[in-house]
């Protein structure tokens, strides 16, 4: 099954911070049906709307071993972050073919409209917890190597520019 595509690095909608969803309507579903589908191809182990083009606070992450366990989340916030970190080698489709080590909180609990259109509140630990900060970011107009130094993030664009991407 085929997925509209992800823009690419540096499309407009990876650097705008995502509006937010007012109602969990049929459109959004088919999104974040369509979000799957791209994940799954990847395959990763989380996708934002903005990596679509679309600038909605949408995202699903599945972080299983068996897969078919995403949890859709429309507007997240982290309420709450561990104090002790975890390092995870991160990468995007937006700007494929490199990677860097990002150290995030090890564990968050994040408040969100579910699929249901009720307020949650869930813990994510480890890589569910990397890959939900790492959708949230891309709401909020970040990228994984904006948190690292100017020196390496320019380092990992040129690689990437070097590989066609970008």
């Amino acid at each position: 099954m085929s997925h509209c595509p992800y823009v690419p690095w540096p499309h407009p909608a990876l650097r705008k911070p995502t509006e937010p969803v007012e109602a969990i309507t049929d459109e959004v579903h088919a999104l974040w049906d369509e979000m799957i589908v791209a994940m799954d191809t990847m395959p990763g182990v989380g996708l934002a709307a903005p990596q679509l083009g679309v600038s909605l606070a949408l995202a699903v992450v599945d972080a299983s071993e068996e897969r078919g366990r995403a949890i859709r989340l429309a507007n997240p916030e982290i309420l709450h972050s561990s104090v002790q970190m975890r390092d995870h080698e991160e990468g995007s489709p937006n700007l494929p073919g490199v990677w860097a080590k990002i150290s995030r909180p090890r564990a968050v609990t994040v408040r969100f409209l579910n699929a249901m259109g009720q307020w949650d509140r869930q813990e994510f630990v480890g890589l569910w917890a990397t890959s939900v900060q790492h959708q949230i970011d891309h709401l909020q107009g970040k990228m994984y190597f904006d948190h690292l130094s100017r020196v390496k993030r320019d380092m990992l664009i040129k690689k990437a520019r070097k590989l066609g991407a970008g």
